[in-house]
Protein backbone atom coordinates (compact mmCIF):
# COMPACT_ATOMS: atom_id res chain seq x y z
CA UNK A 1 0.00 0.00 0.00
CA UNK A 2 3.15 2.23 0.69
CA UNK A 3 4.53 1.82 -2.11
CA UNK A 4 1.08 2.66 -4.23
CA UNK A 5 1.15 5.82 -2.84
CA UNK A 6 4.51 6.73 -3.25
CA UNK A 7 3.39 5.47 -7.21
CA UNK A 8 0.44 8.02 -6.76
CA UNK A 9 2.34 11.17 -5.73
CA UNK A 10 5.54 10.77 -8.19
CA UNK A 11 2.85 10.43 -10.97
CA UNK A 12 2.86 13.36 -13.01
CA UNK A 13 -1.30 13.31 -13.28
CA UNK A 14 -0.67 14.41 -9.57
CA UNK A 15 1.84 16.62 -9.75
CA UNK A 16 0.13 18.21 -12.40
CA UNK A 17 -2.52 18.41 -10.14
CA UNK A 18 -0.78 19.50 -7.43
CA UNK A 19 0.90 22.40 -9.13
CA UNK A 20 -2.09 23.53 -10.48
CA UNK A 21 -4.07 23.28 -7.23
CA UNK A 22 -1.70 24.52 -4.77
CA UNK A 23 -0.63 27.63 -7.63
CA UNK A 24 -4.72 27.90 -7.54
CA UNK A 25 -5.19 27.78 -3.76
CA UNK A 26 -2.53 30.75 -2.77
CA UNK A 27 -4.25 32.80 -5.86
CA UNK A 28 -7.12 32.42 -4.52
CA UNK A 29 -6.11 33.36 -0.50
CA UNK A 30 -3.74 36.40 -2.90
CA UNK A 31 -7.16 36.90 -4.40
CA UNK A 32 -9.17 37.30 -0.66
CA UNK A 33 -6.30 39.52 0.65
CA UNK A 34 -6.51 41.91 -2.20
CA UNK A 35 -10.04 42.31 -2.33
CA UNK A 36 -9.71 43.19 1.36
CA UNK A 37 -6.94 45.48 0.67
CA UNK A 38 -7.84 47.45 -2.09
CA UNK A 39 -11.23 49.58 -2.63
CA UNK A 40 -13.71 48.24 -5.02
CA UNK A 41 -12.46 50.71 -7.66
CA UNK A 42 -8.71 50.11 -7.00
CA UNK A 43 -9.30 46.33 -7.29
CA UNK A 44 -11.40 46.96 -10.68
CA UNK A 45 -8.00 48.45 -12.02
CA UNK A 46 -5.93 45.84 -10.61
CA UNK A 47 -8.35 42.98 -11.95
CA UNK A 48 -7.41 44.87 -15.64
CA UNK A 49 -4.68 44.92 -14.93
CA UNK A 50 -3.92 41.18 -15.22
CA UNK A 51 -6.25 40.10 -17.27
CA UNK A 52 -4.44 42.37 -19.84
CA UNK A 53 -1.03 41.16 -19.08
CA UNK A 54 -2.51 37.67 -19.26
CA UNK A 55 -4.10 38.53 -22.75
CA UNK A 56 -0.57 39.42 -23.74
CA UNK A 57 1.69 37.21 -22.26
CA UNK A 58 -0.78 34.51 -24.44
CA UNK A 59 0.20 36.66 -27.58
CA UNK A 60 3.60 36.35 -26.37
CA UNK A 61 4.18 32.86 -25.89
CA UNK A 62 1.07 31.42 -27.57
CA UNK A 63 2.84 30.68 -30.64
CA UNK A 64 5.31 28.53 -28.92
CA UNK A 65 4.05 26.85 -26.03
CA UNK A 66 1.88 23.98 -27.98
CA UNK A 67 4.45 23.92 -30.57
CA UNK A 68 7.60 22.76 -28.18
CA UNK A 69 5.69 20.82 -25.95
CA UNK A 70 4.51 18.77 -28.80
CA UNK A 71 8.18 18.17 -30.68
CA UNK A 72 10.08 18.56 -27.53
CA UNK A 73 8.77 15.56 -26.33
CA UNK A 74 9.65 13.42 -29.12
CA UNK A 75 13.32 14.85 -30.04
CA UNK A 76 16.79 14.13 -29.48
CA UNK A 77 19.03 15.80 -27.07
CA UNK A 78 20.86 18.27 -30.18
CA UNK A 79 17.68 18.81 -31.78
CA UNK A 80 16.08 19.80 -28.71
CA UNK A 81 18.65 22.23 -27.66
CA UNK A 82 18.04 24.27 -31.11
CA UNK A 83 14.25 23.92 -30.24
CA UNK A 84 14.72 25.47 -27.18
CA UNK A 85 16.81 27.94 -28.22
CA UNK A 86 14.37 28.57 -31.17
CA UNK A 87 12.13 29.16 -28.54
CA UNK A 88 13.81 31.30 -26.54
CA UNK A 89 14.96 33.63 -29.37
CA UNK A 90 10.98 33.83 -30.72
CA UNK A 91 9.85 34.77 -27.07
CA UNK A 92 12.50 37.44 -27.04
CA UNK A 93 11.28 39.31 -30.14
CA UNK A 94 7.52 38.96 -29.99
CA UNK A 95 8.59 40.57 -26.34
CA UNK A 96 10.21 43.40 -27.56
CA UNK A 97 7.58 44.18 -30.68
CA UNK A 98 4.86 44.02 -27.81
CA UNK A 99 6.69 46.78 -25.56
CA UNK A 100 6.66 48.65 -28.83
CA UNK A 101 3.46 48.92 -29.62
CA UNK A 102 2.42 49.50 -25.78
CA UNK A 103 4.55 52.27 -25.57
CA UNK A 104 3.36 53.78 -29.01
CA UNK A 105 -0.09 53.07 -27.72
CA UNK A 106 0.77 54.70 -24.61
CA UNK A 107 1.78 57.75 -26.55
CA UNK A 108 -0.45 58.63 -29.19
CA UNK A 109 -3.16 57.82 -26.69
CA UNK A 110 -1.94 58.69 -23.24
CA UNK A 111 -5.01 60.81 -22.31
CA UNK A 112 -7.52 58.59 -22.89
CA UNK A 113 -5.82 56.01 -21.34
CA UNK A 114 -5.09 57.91 -17.88
CA UNK A 115 -8.50 58.67 -17.75
CA UNK A 116 -9.24 54.88 -18.57
CA UNK A 117 -9.13 51.36 -15.96
CA UNK A 118 -6.18 50.35 -18.04
CA UNK A 119 -3.39 53.12 -17.13
CA UNK A 120 -1.85 50.58 -14.78
CA UNK A 121 -1.04 48.43 -17.29
CA UNK A 122 0.44 50.81 -19.62
CA UNK A 123 2.67 52.13 -16.99
CA UNK A 124 4.18 48.79 -16.18
CA UNK A 125 3.74 46.32 -18.79
CA UNK A 126 7.36 46.81 -20.20
CA UNK A 127 8.78 46.24 -16.58
CA UNK A 128 6.64 42.77 -16.10
CA UNK A 129 7.24 41.28 -20.06
CA UNK A 130 11.06 41.38 -19.62
CA UNK A 131 11.07 40.28 -16.25
CA UNK A 132 8.96 37.43 -16.29
CA UNK A 133 10.24 35.87 -19.78
CA UNK A 134 12.42 33.35 -18.15
CA UNK A 135 9.83 32.41 -16.33
CA UNK A 136 7.45 31.87 -18.67
CA UNK A 137 9.59 30.13 -21.03
CA UNK A 138 10.89 27.61 -18.19
CA UNK A 139 6.97 26.60 -18.11
CA UNK A 140 7.14 25.55 -21.56
CA UNK A 141 10.34 23.75 -21.34
CA UNK A 142 9.77 21.69 -18.52
CA UNK A 143 6.14 20.59 -19.30
CA UNK A 144 7.56 19.15 -22.46
CA UNK A 145 9.37 17.05 -20.50
CA UNK A 146 7.34 16.16 -17.97
CA UNK A 147 9.52 18.18 -15.54
CA UNK A 148 5.83 18.46 -13.19
CA UNK A 149 7.93 18.91 -9.82
CA UNK A 150 10.01 21.53 -11.07
CA UNK A 151 6.99 23.42 -12.30
CA UNK A 152 5.30 23.00 -8.72
CA UNK A 153 8.53 24.20 -7.16
CA UNK A 154 9.12 27.72 -9.68
CA UNK A 155 5.54 28.45 -9.55
CA UNK A 156 5.29 28.37 -5.79
CA UNK A 157 8.20 30.87 -5.67
CA UNK A 158 6.26 32.53 -7.78
CA UNK A 159 2.84 32.93 -6.29
CA UNK A 160 3.30 31.86 -2.89
CA UNK A 161 6.29 35.21 -2.07
CA UNK A 162 3.69 37.37 -3.11
CA UNK A 163 1.13 35.74 -1.11
CA UNK A 164 3.41 36.36 1.79
CA UNK A 165 3.86 39.99 0.60
CA UNK A 166 -0.10 39.97 0.61
CA UNK A 167 -0.29 38.61 3.82
CA UNK A 168 2.09 40.77 5.91
CA UNK A 169 0.93 43.77 4.09
CA UNK A 170 -2.93 42.85 5.30
CA UNK A 171 -1.82 42.49 9.13
CA UNK A 172 0.68 45.44 9.31
CA UNK A 173 2.17 47.67 6.52
CA UNK A 174 -1.38 48.90 4.64
CA UNK A 175 0.49 49.45 1.41
CA UNK A 176 -1.68 50.54 -1.43
CA UNK A 177 -2.07 49.64 -5.11
CA UNK A 178 1.34 51.29 -6.24
CA UNK A 179 3.46 49.23 -3.77
CA UNK A 180 1.40 46.33 -4.46
CA UNK A 181 1.97 46.19 -7.68
CA UNK A 182 6.21 46.52 -7.14
CA UNK A 183 6.02 43.52 -4.96
CA UNK A 184 4.25 42.05 -7.58
CA UNK A 185 6.89 42.71 -10.12
CA UNK A 186 9.84 41.33 -7.82
CA UNK A 187 8.14 38.17 -6.95
CA UNK A 188 8.21 37.51 -10.47
CA UNK A 189 11.74 38.21 -11.23
CA UNK A 190 12.77 36.43 -8.36
CA UNK A 191 11.28 33.13 -9.90
CA UNK A 192 12.61 33.98 -13.24
CA UNK A 193 15.84 34.30 -11.51
CA UNK A 194 15.84 30.52 -10.35
CA UNK A 195 14.50 29.73 -14.02
CA UNK A 196 17.48 31.09 -15.29
CA UNK A 197 20.33 30.33 -12.79
CA UNK A 198 19.70 26.33 -13.08
CA UNK A 199 18.57 26.79 -17.35
CA UNK A 200 14.94 25.24 -16.87
CA UNK A 201 14.56 27.85 -19.23
CA UNK A 202 16.88 27.08 -21.95
CA UNK A 203 18.88 30.31 -21.59
CA UNK A 204 22.26 28.37 -22.29
CA UNK A 205 20.62 27.19 -25.35
CA UNK A 206 20.02 30.70 -26.65
CA UNK A 207 22.96 30.43 -29.38
CA UNK A 208 21.82 27.14 -30.22
CA UNK A 209 18.36 28.23 -32.39
CA UNK A 210 18.35 27.26 -36.20
CA UNK A 211 16.71 29.00 -38.92
CA UNK A 212 14.95 25.08 -39.32
CA UNK A 213 13.73 24.76 -35.55
CA UNK A 214 12.24 28.13 -36.09
CA UNK A 215 10.23 27.20 -38.66
CA UNK A 216 9.14 24.42 -37.57
CA UNK A 217 7.83 26.03 -34.03
CA UNK A 218 6.38 28.89 -35.75
CA UNK A 219 4.22 26.95 -38.70
CA UNK A 220 2.51 24.93 -36.00
CA UNK A 221 2.47 27.79 -33.85
CA UNK A 222 0.65 30.04 -35.75
CA UNK A 223 -2.64 27.87 -35.41
CA UNK A 224 -1.87 27.57 -32.00
CA UNK A 225 -1.13 30.67 -31.29
CA UNK A 226 -4.34 32.00 -32.24
CA UNK A 227 -5.96 29.07 -30.20
CA UNK A 228 -4.69 29.85 -27.24
CA UNK A 229 -5.21 34.01 -27.47
CA UNK A 230 -8.79 33.13 -28.72
CA UNK A 231 -9.13 30.67 -25.74
CA UNK A 232 -8.07 33.45 -23.17
CA UNK A 233 -9.63 36.07 -24.78
CA UNK A 234 -12.60 33.93 -24.30
CA UNK A 235 -12.27 34.84 -20.43
CA UNK A 236 -10.88 38.17 -20.63
CA UNK A 237 -13.52 39.57 -23.41
CA UNK A 238 -16.06 39.85 -20.41
CA UNK A 239 -13.80 41.92 -18.10
CA UNK A 240 -12.52 44.28 -21.31
CA UNK A 241 -16.04 44.43 -21.99
CA UNK A 242 -17.28 45.38 -18.79
CA UNK A 243 -14.58 47.43 -18.47
CA UNK A 244 -14.96 49.52 -21.47
CA UNK A 245 -18.97 49.79 -20.29
CA UNK A 246 -19.67 53.71 -18.99
CA UNK A 247 -22.42 52.01 -16.92
CA UNK A 248 -20.48 49.09 -15.92
CA UNK A 249 -16.98 50.06 -15.46
CA UNK A 250 -14.20 48.78 -12.59
CA UNK A 251 -17.07 48.53 -10.36
CA UNK A 252 -18.68 46.00 -12.68
CA UNK A 253 -15.48 44.75 -13.09
CA UNK A 254 -14.52 43.86 -10.05
CA UNK A 255 -18.13 42.78 -9.24
CA UNK A 256 -17.37 40.22 -11.91
CA UNK A 257 -13.87 38.96 -10.70
CA UNK A 258 -15.48 37.11 -7.49
CA UNK A 259 -17.92 34.88 -8.91
CA UNK A 260 -14.94 34.24 -11.79
CA UNK A 261 -12.90 33.62 -9.26
CA UNK A 262 -14.43 31.02 -8.05
CA UNK A 263 -15.01 29.37 -11.70
CA UNK A 264 -11.08 29.47 -12.18
CA UNK A 265 -11.31 26.94 -8.74
CA UNK A 266 -13.28 24.56 -11.42
CA UNK A 267 -10.75 24.86 -14.24
CA UNK A 268 -8.19 23.66 -11.88
CA UNK A 269 -8.74 19.31 -12.27
CA UNK A 270 -9.21 19.86 -15.57
CA UNK A 271 -6.35 22.13 -16.75
CA UNK A 272 -4.41 19.96 -14.81
CA UNK A 273 -5.25 16.57 -16.61
CA UNK A 274 -4.68 18.50 -19.84
CA UNK A 275 -1.34 19.25 -19.52
CA UNK A 276 -0.14 16.03 -18.80
CA UNK A 277 -2.78 14.09 -21.63
CA UNK A 278 -1.21 16.27 -24.54
CA UNK A 279 2.29 15.33 -24.28
CA UNK A 280 1.07 11.44 -24.22
CA UNK A 281 -1.76 12.21 -27.07
CA UNK A 282 0.90 13.75 -29.08
CA UNK A 283 2.94 10.98 -28.84
CA UNK A 284 0.78 8.14 -29.94
CA UNK A 285 -0.54 10.64 -32.80
CA UNK A 286 3.02 10.50 -34.45
CA UNK A 287 3.15 7.19 -33.62
CA UNK A 288 -0.02 6.22 -35.86
CA UNK A 289 -1.55 4.76 -32.79
CA UNK A 290 -5.34 5.98 -33.43
CA UNK A 291 -6.82 4.20 -30.56
CA UNK A 292 -4.88 5.40 -27.85
CA UNK A 293 -5.07 9.01 -28.87
CA UNK A 294 -8.95 8.19 -28.58
CA UNK A 295 -8.15 6.01 -25.21
CA UNK A 296 -6.95 9.32 -23.42
CA UNK A 297 -9.52 11.18 -25.28
CA UNK A 298 -12.20 9.31 -23.79
CA UNK A 299 -10.28 8.52 -20.28
CA UNK A 300 -9.83 12.09 -19.66
CA UNK A 301 -12.78 13.80 -20.84
CA UNK A 302 -15.37 11.30 -19.32
CA UNK A 303 -13.30 11.07 -15.67
CA UNK A 304 -13.69 15.19 -15.60
CA UNK A 305 -17.13 15.26 -16.58
CA UNK A 306 -18.08 12.44 -13.63
CA UNK A 307 -16.24 14.31 -11.72
CA UNK A 308 -17.68 18.18 -12.26
CA UNK A 309 -21.01 16.06 -11.91
CA UNK A 310 -21.21 16.26 -7.96
CA UNK A 311 -18.57 19.56 -7.47
CA UNK A 312 -20.69 21.63 -9.50
CA UNK A 313 -24.19 20.49 -7.83
CA UNK A 314 -22.79 21.34 -4.06
CA UNK A 315 -21.22 24.41 -6.14
CA UNK A 316 -24.50 25.73 -7.65
CA UNK A 317 -26.19 24.73 -3.73
CA UNK A 318 -23.75 26.75 -1.58
CA UNK A 319 -23.01 29.84 -4.27
CA UNK A 320 -23.50 32.24 -1.68
CA UNK A 321 -21.32 30.84 1.04
CA UNK A 322 -18.39 30.58 -1.56
CA UNK A 323 -19.07 34.28 -2.89
CA UNK A 324 -18.66 35.64 0.85
CA UNK A 325 -16.35 33.70 1.60
CA UNK A 326 -14.09 35.13 -1.14
CA UNK A 327 -15.06 38.63 -1.83
CA UNK A 328 -17.08 39.35 1.78
CA UNK A 329 -21.07 39.82 2.47
CA UNK A 330 -20.89 42.89 0.19
CA UNK A 331 -20.54 41.03 -2.88
CA UNK A 332 -23.31 38.13 -1.66
CA UNK A 333 -25.43 39.67 -4.39
CA UNK A 334 -22.97 38.05 -7.03
CA UNK A 335 -24.31 34.66 -6.15
CA UNK A 336 -26.32 34.06 -9.32
CA UNK A 337 -23.40 34.95 -11.43
CA UNK A 338 -21.20 31.72 -10.11
CA UNK A 339 -24.43 29.46 -10.15
CA UNK A 340 -24.65 30.34 -14.07
CA UNK A 341 -20.90 29.38 -13.95
CA UNK A 342 -21.46 25.96 -12.36
CA UNK A 343 -23.88 24.94 -15.38
CA UNK A 344 -20.71 26.09 -17.78
CA UNK A 345 -18.65 23.65 -15.41
CA UNK A 346 -20.26 21.20 -16.27
CA UNK A 347 -19.31 21.72 -20.71
CA UNK A 348 -16.13 22.54 -20.11
CA UNK A 349 -14.23 19.17 -19.80
CA UNK A 350 -16.05 18.30 -22.81
CA UNK A 351 -14.45 21.55 -24.68
CA UNK A 352 -11.11 21.72 -22.84
CA UNK A 353 -10.30 18.21 -24.25
CA UNK A 354 -11.64 18.47 -28.19
CA UNK A 355 -9.04 20.84 -27.94
CA UNK A 356 -6.28 18.64 -26.67
CA UNK A 357 -7.49 15.97 -28.99
CA UNK A 358 -7.27 18.47 -32.64
CA UNK A 359 -4.17 19.86 -31.29
CA UNK A 360 -2.53 15.97 -30.84
CA UNK A 361 -3.43 14.94 -34.51
CA UNK A 362 -1.57 17.96 -35.76
CA UNK A 363 -4.92 19.70 -36.74
CA UNK A 364 -4.14 22.85 -34.44
CA UNK A 365 -5.68 25.18 -37.66
CA UNK A 366 -9.18 22.76 -37.28
CA UNK A 367 -8.49 23.72 -32.88
CA UNK A 368 -8.30 27.22 -33.75
CA UNK A 369 -11.14 27.74 -36.13
CA UNK A 370 -12.92 26.08 -33.49
CA UNK A 371 -12.10 29.01 -30.93
CA UNK A 372 -12.56 31.83 -33.60
CA UNK A 373 -16.18 30.67 -33.38
CA UNK A 374 -16.06 30.39 -29.55
CA UNK A 375 -14.43 33.61 -29.54
CA UNK A 376 -16.76 35.63 -32.11
CA UNK A 377 -19.93 34.43 -30.46
CA UNK A 378 -18.35 35.39 -26.34
CA UNK A 379 -17.49 38.95 -28.05
CA UNK A 380 -20.90 39.72 -30.03
CA UNK A 381 -22.99 38.25 -27.16
CA UNK A 382 -20.88 40.12 -24.25
CA UNK A 383 -21.02 43.57 -26.41
CA UNK A 384 -25.14 42.83 -27.32
CA UNK A 385 -25.73 42.13 -23.63
CA UNK A 386 -23.43 45.06 -21.98
CA UNK A 387 -23.65 48.12 -24.18
CA UNK A 388 -27.62 46.90 -25.65
CA UNK A 389 -28.88 46.06 -21.60
CA UNK A 390 -27.38 49.53 -20.70
CA UNK A 391 -28.79 51.84 -23.05
CA UNK A 392 -32.06 49.89 -22.06
CA UNK A 393 -31.60 51.24 -18.07
CA UNK A 394 -30.74 54.38 -19.48
CA UNK A 395 -34.13 54.66 -21.74
CA UNK A 396 -36.05 53.36 -18.49
CA UNK A 397 -34.50 56.36 -16.40
CA UNK A 398 -35.31 58.98 -18.89
CA UNK A 399 -39.08 57.61 -18.94
CA UNK A 400 -38.90 57.16 -15.44
CA UNK A 401 -37.82 61.26 -14.78
CA UNK A 402 -40.47 62.25 -17.08
CA UNK A 403 -43.34 60.57 -14.71
CA UNK A 404 -41.18 60.92 -11.17
CA UNK A 405 -39.39 63.53 -11.67
CA UNK A 406 -35.01 64.23 -10.71
CA UNK A 407 -36.27 63.17 -7.28
CA UNK A 408 -37.67 59.78 -8.26
CA UNK A 409 -34.82 59.17 -11.07
CA UNK A 410 -32.38 59.58 -8.17
CA UNK A 411 -34.56 57.51 -5.30
CA UNK A 412 -34.56 54.32 -7.99
CA UNK A 413 -31.06 54.93 -9.43
CA UNK A 414 -29.68 54.94 -5.55
CA UNK A 415 -31.70 51.63 -4.45
CA UNK A 416 -31.50 49.48 -7.64
CA UNK A 417 -27.92 50.30 -9.34
CA UNK A 418 -26.05 47.69 -8.08
CA UNK A 419 -28.88 45.42 -8.61
CA UNK A 420 -29.18 46.42 -12.29
CA UNK A 421 -25.51 45.42 -13.18
CA UNK A 422 -25.49 42.58 -11.41
CA UNK A 423 -28.36 41.34 -13.53
CA UNK A 424 -26.09 42.42 -16.80
CA UNK A 425 -23.65 40.32 -15.49
CA UNK A 426 -25.88 37.42 -15.13
CA UNK A 427 -26.44 37.57 -18.87
CA UNK A 428 -22.49 38.00 -19.78
CA UNK A 429 -22.42 34.49 -17.74
CA UNK A 430 -24.90 33.14 -20.02
CA UNK A 431 -23.36 34.26 -23.07
CA UNK A 432 -20.45 31.80 -21.98
CA UNK A 433 -22.94 28.99 -21.92
CA UNK A 434 -23.73 29.73 -25.12
CA UNK A 435 -20.24 30.11 -26.79
CA UNK A 436 -19.50 26.71 -25.04
CA UNK A 437 -22.18 24.60 -26.80
CA UNK A 438 -20.88 26.20 -29.89
CA UNK A 439 -17.19 25.40 -29.03
CA UNK A 440 -18.70 21.51 -28.34
CA UNK A 441 -20.03 21.43 -31.56
CA UNK A 442 -17.65 22.36 -33.96
CA UNK A 443 -14.92 20.37 -31.91
CA UNK A 444 -16.78 17.49 -32.70
CA UNK A 445 -17.68 18.12 -36.07
CA UNK A 446 -13.53 18.79 -36.86
CA UNK A 447 -12.84 15.36 -34.73
CA UNK A 448 -14.95 13.47 -36.44
CA UNK A 449 -12.98 14.26 -39.77
CA UNK A 450 -10.13 12.81 -38.55
CA UNK A 451 -11.09 9.94 -36.15
CA UNK A 452 -13.84 7.25 -35.31
CA UNK A 453 -15.82 9.36 -31.99
CA UNK A 454 -17.78 6.84 -30.14
CA UNK A 455 -19.70 9.16 -28.00
CA UNK A 456 -20.88 6.36 -26.00
CA UNK A 457 -17.54 5.25 -24.38
CA UNK A 458 -16.94 8.89 -22.78
CA UNK A 459 -19.39 7.84 -20.01
CA UNK A 460 -17.99 4.19 -19.98
CA UNK A 461 -14.40 5.12 -20.16
CA UNK A 462 -14.94 7.92 -17.61
CA UNK A 463 -16.42 5.14 -14.92
CA UNK A 464 -13.78 2.76 -15.72
CA UNK A 465 -11.05 5.44 -14.71
CA UNK A 466 -12.43 5.36 -11.54
CA UNK A 467 -13.26 1.32 -11.11
CA UNK A 468 -9.57 1.30 -11.87
CA UNK A 469 -8.27 3.92 -9.56
CA UNK A 470 -10.29 2.72 -6.44
CA UNK A 471 -9.42 -1.00 -7.05
CA UNK A 472 -6.05 -0.03 -6.85
CA UNK A 473 -6.27 1.97 -3.81
CA UNK A 474 -8.33 -0.22 -1.77
CA UNK A 475 -7.50 -3.77 -3.32
CA UNK A 476 -4.16 -3.96 -4.27
CA UNK A 477 -2.19 -6.87 -2.71
CA UNK A 478 -0.47 -5.76 0.26
CA UNK A 479 3.45 -5.62 0.79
Amino acid sequence: MANLWIKIIRNNNFLSLANNGLVAVLGFFSFILLVRILPTQEFGEWVLFLTTLNFLDMIRFGITRTAIVRFLSGSDEKYGKQLIGSNYAINLVSTLFLILLVYLFDYWGSQTIEDSGFSLFFTWFPVVALINLPFNNALSVLQARMRFDLILLIRIINVGSFMLFLIANYFFFHFGLQTIVWAYILTNLLSSLVSSLFNWDGILYLFHAKRKASSVILNFGKYTSGTLIGSNLLKSADTFIIGLSPFLGTTGVALYSIPLKLTEIIEIPIRSYAMTAFPGMSKASIEGNKELVMHIFYRNTGGMFLMMLPLMLFSFVFAKEFVIILGGPEYAYTAGIFQIFCLYGLLLPIDRFLGVALDSINKPKQNFFKVIYMTTANIVGDSVVVFGLTYIVLFASVITLVFTGIDGVTEIVNISRSFTIVSILEFVALVTILFTLIGIAVGFYYLQQEMTVKYRRILVEGINFYRSFFQKIFFAPRQ
